[in-house]
């Protein structure tokens, strides 16, 4: 093995490639690939934006799950992948939640089950602290859910995700919004600014082996 590495061959066993996915789409096995590690993130809420008071709220993150295959029995699988929230521009209107984003079997009969990452919640109008709730992940290993909006002042963050980093609201009318970064991150929360932050979309990877 280690001179075929040298030489730049593929190892006979072993980790090979790996896949990712920005849309929804089909995953088909590779030749002689048996094992996969995938990765599943949920899209993040957008922010609330608000016209009266400063009580502004961020969207939440979306949940995140990672999980083991045994890919032997399995020739395809149905991608999903959720979108973030979109911004809001209206006065006194909730965010969106984000999309939820998925790994299931398609053709086979591996039998495992789906892989999912549930999307963040949009923010919400009225109400003082705790906000929406983060996604959940399901079906994975590990399974996280994502970070929780806030409903407050200027400078409160939305909810982080797992493969991203959270917005920032603000409740002054020239103050600067931010959307969430990465994936499945929750946007901040809008007080009569242009619009409120986006929520980031979300991902699925594939990490395939021999």
């Amino acid at each position: 093995e280690a001179s075929n590495i040298a030489a730049g061959a593929v190892p006979s066993t072993g980790f090979t490639s790996v896949t990712t996915f920005t849309a929804a789409s089909t995953w088909t096995k590779p030749t002689d690939i048996t094992k996969v590690i995938v990765e599943v993130q949920g899209g993040g809420g957008s922010g609330s934006r608000h016209g009266t008071g400063a009580n502004v709220c961020s969207g939440a993150g979306g949940g995140y799950s990672k999980k083991f295959l045994d890919v032997t029995n399995t020739t395809k699988a149905t991608v999903t992948v959720g979108s973030g929230g979109a911004s809001q521009t209206s006065s006194d209107t909730a965010g969106i939640n984000g999309g939820l984003s998925k790994f299931e079997e398609n053709t086979g009969s591996g039998g495992w089950t789906d892989v999912i990452g549930n999307g963040g919640t949009g923010g919400i109008i009225s109400g003082w602290g705790a906000g929406p709730i983060g996604g959940t992940g399901t079906g994975g290993d590990l399974n996280i859910q994502g970070g929780r909006g806030w409903m407050g002042g200027d400078g409160t963050n939305g909810g982080g995700s797992f493969l991203g980093v959270q917005g920032v609201s603000t409740s002054y009318s020239t103050g600067v919004v931010l959307d969430g970064l990465g994936y499945g991150a929750g946007g901040g929360g809008a007080y009569t600014t242009a619009a409120s932050g986006a929520g980031a979309p979300g991902i699925v990877v594939v990490w395939e082996f021999k």
